[in-house]
């Protein structure tokens, strides 16, 4: 099953970090955020990935260009010009990237890759910039069952973003608002199941997910929500960096389940 990650955002309230490379690309552990997110994936049995490019987005695509030999002991045999690759630490990853456009906003981003869909087959859609312990298959197969264009998952975090209105005798998403302040409201938690039909939703380049679609998915009773109420961590700033290294550091981490 694919799943999009859009990775093409400029990361202006991490900008310590971000004038030489892209957010996703802000370590935590050593490795990319965008790696976490990848690994959270695969340990569900995900693992054909469509990464959304952007701002400096030359530098995602070097880093899968190189991670197969940086990841693996590998002797050079310079007189001969050959090259050997014994133990590897690679990941069985299909990664494909489209650049996006620079200025193009989540919306467009997501239609941009239609071409690289399945037309009869749902996929995951999440940011690049948080993580979560999120169980996916069952995020999955609720959609599934559920019948409806488009699952997200709806979390409780410190911070406030996009407040849902939930009906929760079957936790039919009624409204949704972006970036409202409103205490004890559940928000949108990044990770998405969607059927390829929620791409009609979207007009042009310079539109939003979060805006007109899904609100407009709302108000055709085609968005239901997935609760969680796990770990959830957005890396929106330095301070949510420093959080997610240290939790790393400290072998704390919830959103990691492989090995």
């Amino acid at each position: 099953m694919k799943v999009v990650l859009l990775a093409g955002g400029l990361g202006t309230r991490l900008s310590e970090q971000t004038t030489t490379k892209p957010k996703p690309m802000v370590e935590v552990g050593g490795m990319p955020i965008l790696w976490h997110i990848m690994n959270h994936y695969s340990y569900y049995g995900h693992n054909d990935f469509i990464i959304c490019l952007g701002y400096k987005g030359h530098v995602i695509k070097e880093f899968f260009s190189n991670y197969f030999l940086n990841n693996s002991d590998v002797t050079f045999d310079l007189e001969n010009n050959n090259t050997s690759f014994h133990s590897t630490n690679s990941r069985p990853w299909k990664v494909t990237l489209v650049n996006t456009g620079d200025l193009t906003m989540t919306g467009g981003r997501l239609k941009k890759v239609k071409k690289f869909l399945k037309q009869d087959e749902p996929f995951f859609m999440t940011y690049g910039d948080g993580v979560s312990d999120i169980d996916l298959n069952s995020l999955l197969k609720y959609h599934l069952d559920h019948g409806k264009l488009a699952t997200l998952s709806a979390v409780l975090p410190k911070e406030r973003f996009g407040v849902l209105d939930i009906n929760f005798s079957d936790n039919t998403v009624n409204s949704f608002k972006e970036k409202a302040s409103k205490k004890e409201s559940f928000i949108n938690g990044g990770f998405f199941v969607l059927n390829p039909k929620v791409l009609d939703y979207i007009d042009g380049d310079e539109m939003p997910f979060e805006s007109d679609p899904l609100e407009n998915l709302a108000r055709d009773k085609e968005l239901k929500s997935f609760i969680h109420k796990g770990f959830w961590q957005c890396m929106d700033n330095l301070s949510d960096m420093r959080f997610l290294e240290n939790l790393w550091n400290d072998k704390k981490a919830p959103w990691k389940k492989w090995d």
